[in-house]
């Protein structure tokens, strides 16, 4: 039996790190979670259905679950992750980063040290 996915249901979030960050401002791509069941065709059409874009190139990629150790010495597996590197076509834009309530700590070096702030 067939999973019926909506489009509401493929994309599960956007990945919040400093490389998502970096492709998303200097390369037009988009790194999303996705659900475990979605395929290329999928996000694609999702993408292009919610954002209003149009989507040049879909990558997959499924990071797999790290084993922990619990302190009775049993062993766990996280759950795997699947995620979609999205590249726009050109002249569209999607901006994940610049939504309201979303703290963003620039990485410039102001050029002062915690001596010179400590000594006020």
């Amino acid at each position: 039996m067939a999973l019926k996915l909506s489009i509401y249901d493929i994309i599960l979030g956007p990945v919040m790190t400093d490389k998502a960050y970096k492709l998303n401002r200097k390369l037009q791509k988009l790194v999303l979670k996705v659900h475990s069941n979605s395929n290329k065709p999928l996000v694609k059409e999702a993408i292009e259905r919610l954002f209003d874009v149009k989507v040049d190139n879909v990558r997959m990629l499924i990071r797999k679950g790290k084993f922990s150790r619990l302190k009775n010495g049993h062993t766990i597996q996280k759950s795997d992750v699947k995620k979609a590197i999205v590249t726009l076509k050109e002249g569209y834009k999607v901006d994940i980063w610049d939504q309201p309530g979303l703290n963003i700590v620039p990485s410039e070096n102001t050029g002062k040290s915690l001596k010179d702030e400590s000594s006020k």
